[in-house]
């Protein structure tokens, strides 16, 4: 009787924990946005851009919004560590792919990884927020020249929406807020 009605309290009253992958290429700007994203959402000082290494494996930021628990996974973008994100895909339920604005050099690799990453079974239907970052950067290309280099953005993500933000200056983090946001709430309703 004891653990019928130990299920049912916990089936009231635990949070559900989301789990949201940020996803690119290296050096695009995924922990400069997490960082950011735990100092919106923890209060938490973010480590100045500077100071942030190159990421070997994932960095992981844990915080609450909207009274939800939300697990970010920030999975390392260069070539040979992107085999790892297979592992990460089961548990996922969002997605948030990094395109670095500065480097229009490497649009046509991201629009690779992204078009195979979107062909995976295991996030078929995963909420996805595409960022163009480095907005502020010298070189970088606006959103709509952005969408229009990864050409087939529209067949892979019909819904979707780019945004234009800078993970080190703040630009356009408020609308990623936003979205982020709604985001949780999606995945919520599912």
């Amino acid at each position: 009787m004891f653990s019928l009605l130990y299920g049912f309290w916990q089936a009231l009253f635990r949070k559900v924990e989301f789990h949201i992958l940020i996803l690119g290429l290296d050096r695009a700007g995924k922990t400069s946005l997490l960082e950011q994203l735990k100092g919106i959402f923890t209060g938490m000082e973010p480590l100045p851009p500077g100071k942030i290494p190159p990421t070997v494996g994932l960095n992981i930021g844990r915080m609450q919004i909207k009274g939800r628990k939300v697990l970010f996974w920030d999975l390392g973008g260069q070539t040979g560590l992107r085999a790892i994100w297979e592992k990460y895909y089961a548990e996922a339920h969002g997605l948030v792919y990094v395109v670095d604005a500065a480097e229009p050099e490497r649009f046509d690799e991201s629009r690779g990884v992204l078009q195979t990453l979107m062909a995976n079974p295991e996030v078929a239907g995963a909420p996805l927020l595409l960022l163009a970052n480095k907005q502020d950067a010298e070189g970088a290309v606006p959103a709509h020249e952005v969408e229009a280099r990864l050409e087939s953005l529209r067949a892979v993500v019909p819904h979707g929406r780019l945004l234009v933000i800078s993970a080190e200056s703040g630009l356009g983090l408020p609308a990623l807020v936003r979205r982020t946001r709604g985001l949780l709430d999606q995945l919520q309703d599912r």
